[in-house]
Formats: C-alpha cells, structure tokens, sequence
C-alpha cells in the first residue's frame, strides 16, 4: 500500500531539504514526497515531509506560527545575511547586551521586511538566489510579517542567541541582518534550528539515521496522520449517504440538507463517509455561492441558503454508492 501521512523529520546541519525529502521518499518506498518550508543546509529541526497523498494538505501544514531558536554573531556582514557567506564588512564596536535587547525588541510585532537576495523567492520567473549567484542584485519589496515573541539571550561578547516565535515568510537570517544594521555594527545569522512549525514540534521528530535503522516494514509506524494532526481542531462531520458523493465530488449541499452539519459560515470541517476521512470542506455562505453560480455555466440548481463543499479531496477513493 503506498505510503501516506506526515514524517516530523530532524533535519541534519549540511543537507539541503531536497535531499532530506529525497531520503525520506526513498526509505519509504513512496512514489511522491514533498516538504512545506524550506530550511537552509546549515540549519537543522523540523522538516515536516509530506508523504503520498500528504502532499495535498501542504497548503494547510505550511500556515500558522513557526518557532525558531538562532544564534546571531554580532560585528561583521555578509551577502548572504548568514555565516556561510561572503563577508562584506566587519566591526570591532560592539554594543552592550542592553542596547541589544533594546534593539531587538523593536522588531516585535508587525513589520516589512524584504526579503534577501539568497531566497527561493521567485521574481518573473527566476529564484532571486539565482541572480544572486550570479552577481545580480535587484530591488526587492518588502513585505508584511508578524514577529510575535523574541527572547535574545547572550553567549559572549559578539554571540547571542535569539528565540523567535513569527508568522510564515519571516526569514531569520534577515532579522539577525537587520538588528545588526540597526546596531550600526553589523550582524549575521550563524546557526538555526527550527523548533515549531505546522504544529509539529521537535520532540515529534525523527532523525533520517534513525529512519534509516527501521526494518523496512515498520517505518510507516512513525507516520503522522492529517486529520489527526493538522486538522485536529477541524470539527468531525460524517455525512449522509448520498450526500457523501456528491460532497466527494466538489458540489456545494445545502446545510437544509445535513443534519448535524457546522452552521457557521467559515467553519472548515473533516470530511467522514463509511470509508472514513475523505477531504476538508468548508461552510459557504449563500451570497458567496450565488457569485460563483452566476460565474458558472449554471449547470447546477441555483443555492438556496449555506451549504458544505468539500475544498480539499485527500483520498483517492470515492465513497461508496
């Protein structure tokens, strides 16, 4: 049986996540196997890899509050904001542990930050880390991301090691740079490890050596299931026969039609039938229906109230008729 739910790996210091996933989809026997965040070869922690039919809830495991714990050197920059780039400038005049704390809690909360050339961001088509390898350097906009805690805890003099918790799209390395900027001496980020991320957390996870060491026949026993971790809050709803297929297959039922079904408009729910979870779905609200009705070819009756539509189908088996 292909193999289907969520590894929490540990990802190692030196490899990139291409590869970890590679691994991981080789050692499991998988015919497809992707990741939700990349994280750079020098950093380590959570790599949730999504496995066989996993791969369609990526868009789900990828939102919500991630946790970073990285170490910041303090007096010289480089061009690719981290230690493993060339060094741009350095400085002998560093600043007193209070200015550092003083400073860094101003980056809590809502911020812009622009994103730095070495980034898998794309720009009309091209990876700014490609025209960044290749000397280019272009104007970048800067975007909205929340910082919602930062501990900065000193090691020595020029070493520090700063605890973020932040929204998706904080690059760490970019808020170590830009600490340093603001401390006029210059900063770089010299190590990271990903505590948190997709709900999935460190102590969850597991080493590609381990994996390895795993008779081949019980590695899908450290399988993690979507719909009992990235939509366990999602409310359960079993629906009706009939009314499953229809659901399974993308159309919007009237809530007139379903008893026992979340009334809220907004509401996500797991999807149930006599299979078990097939999908995610969504409450709608009629005005929202009658918009996308009236776009349609409106080869469907016309909405009559809110009603549940299944937005994510997981599995590929259709309920039974």
């Amino acid at each position: 049986m292909e193999p289907y739910g969520i590894i929490v790996l540990d990802k190692p210091k030196g490899m990139t996540s291409h590869t970890a996933v590679a691994k991981v989809k080789r050692l499991l026997g998988a015919s497809k196997a992707g990741h939700t965040g990349t994280l750079d070869p020098m950093a380590t922690g959570v790599l949730p890899v999504l496995v066989g039919r996993a791969v369609k809830v990526a868009s789900y495991v990828v939102e919500g509050e991630k946790h970073y714990v990285a170490e910041m050197t303090l007096g010289m920059t480089t061009d690719t904001q981290d230690s493993t780039g060339k060094i741009l400038t350095t400085s002998n005049d560093i600043p007193s542990e209070e200015k550092v704390r003083e400073v860094a809690q101003t980056f809590l909360g809502e911020i812009l930050q622009v994103p730095p050339m070495f980034s898998a961001i794309q720009v009309g088509g091209v990876r700014l880390m490609d025209m960044a390898r290749k000397g280019k350097e272009i104007e970048r906009e800067a975007r909205p991301v929340t910082v919602y805690a930062l501990d900065v805890t000193k090691k020595s003099e020029t070493v520090y090691l700063i605890d973020v918790r932040c929204s998706k799209g904080t690059y760490i390395r970019t808020i170590c740079a830009d600490i340093g900027d603001a401390l006029g001496c210059g900063a770089v980020m010299s190590g990271l490890c990903r505590v948190e991320t997709g709900g999935f957390l460190l102590s969850q996870a597991i080493s590609l050596e381990k994996l390895e060491q795993t008779p081949p026949e019980m590695r899908q026993t450290f399988l993690h299931l979507p719909e009992e971790t990235t939509f366990k809050n999602f409310p359960e709803y079993h629906a009706p026969a009939f009314f499953d297929h229809l659901l399974y297959h993308g159309l919007a039922v009237s809530l007139k039609k379903l008893p026992g079904a979340p009334q809220q408009v907004g509401t996500k729910v797991r999807l149930y039938d006599q299979l078990g979870f097939f999908g995610i779905g969504t409450v709608k609200g009629e005005a929202e229906l009658l918009a996308e009705w009236e776009q349609s070819e409106q080869n469907t009756p016309k909405p009559d109230g809110d009603a549940l539509q299944c937005e994510k189908v997981i599995r590929l088996k259709p309920p039974l008729r």
